[in-house]
């Protein structure tokens, strides 16, 4: 158990290091494109980056709809979480920093513990004063002088909130099916919902989609057909929590790729908000010290 343990920890920090540099990603591609054909393409990208792995790599099950109905409606769910999280991110971070998204959409790691009092799993003072210095590090890195939110962090912020709940729902569904099948079907649905959307609200071209190219393809091929399998692969054998601490680490990454890829600038007042949002979301996970165990 402890080596499965170990495992998801390296395939869960995989996938924040991918979904890091993806803020840049995304925040290149809404130079081109509008944010539903953006997560349209990307998602199909990424269910069709699983293909060669399932035909060379036999699921563990039966990859039929008819006889395994729970994964399909397992899969439905999840991509209706994946495509609602990754629609408010997409729009908000055209007018905001790949940065600051990557430290707004981290504040899942709190909402995740706040969703377990509904469950009825309460949560300890750590989770809760961590909440509480996040919330002054949001405030420091988002709220301008006119005593505002910005439109762009409020929509990234709305984003966290859906992106726990499909963390929620991965922590109960991933440990029943294969994990690449259960991927698959999320893509799709998050992709193809999207890009029906799109053609209503954003007409896309071949054009748009050309000069998007190198973003479109990191974030399907990398972020989603890689990152996002890791994540539901990672999850198979950890709390749902613990997957949240690590999954946060995106936001370090997501600075990082926007101050060497995009020349980001950020104030010290900026760096000190992502500071104790950092600091928040650590300690809230911080259970116990010493020789017990920390997760």
């Amino acid at each position: 158990m402890k080596n499965k343990r170990i495992q998801s920890n390296i395939l869960l920090l995989a996938a924040s290091l991918i979904w890091g540099f993806a803020f840049v990603a995304q925040r290149r591609g809404m130079d081109f494109t509008g944010p539903l054909t953006f997560n349209g393409i990307r998602f199909l990208l990424g269910a069709l980056t699983l293909l060669p792995f399932m035909f060379f790599f036999k699921p563990s099950i039966s990859f039929s709809f008819t006889k395994n109905r729970l994964l399909l409606l397992h899969g439905i769910m999840a991509g209706l979480a994946l495509f609602v999280a990754s629609s408010f991110q997409q729009v908000g971070i055209i007018y905001t920093t790949a940065g600051k998204a990557g430290f707004i959409t981290s504040l899942y790691i709190l909402f995740v513990p706040a969703f377990g009092l509904l469950r009825r799993q309460s949560s300890g003072p750590k989770v809760w004063t961590g909440a509480i210095i996040a919330t002054i590090g949001l405030y420091l890195l988002s709220v301008h002088e006119n005593m505002q939110m910005g439109t762009g962090d409020l929509l990234v912020l709305i984003s966290a909130v859906f992106w726990a709940m499909h963390m929620i729902v991965l922590s109960y569904i991933a440990p029943l099916h294969d994990f690449r099948v259960l991927a698959f079907i999320q893509f799709f649905v998050s992709g193809f919902i999207s890009l029906v959307l799109a053609f209503i609200f954003e007409n896309p071209d071949l054009e748009q989609l050309n000069n998007a190219a190198l973003p479109i393809l990191y974030a399907g091929i990398a972020s989603a057909g890689i990152g996002f399998t890791l994540q539901v692969a990672g999850q198979r054998h950890a709390r749902a929590d613990h997957a949240a601490l690590i999954l946060s680490l995106e936001a370090v990454f997501a600075l990082l790729g926007g101050y060497l890829l995009l020349h980001e600038k950020m104030t010290a007042l900026d760096l000190t908000g992502c500071a104790l949002m950092l600091a928040g979301v650590i300690i809230s996970q911080y259970r116990k010290i010493g020789n017990q165990e920390l997760r």
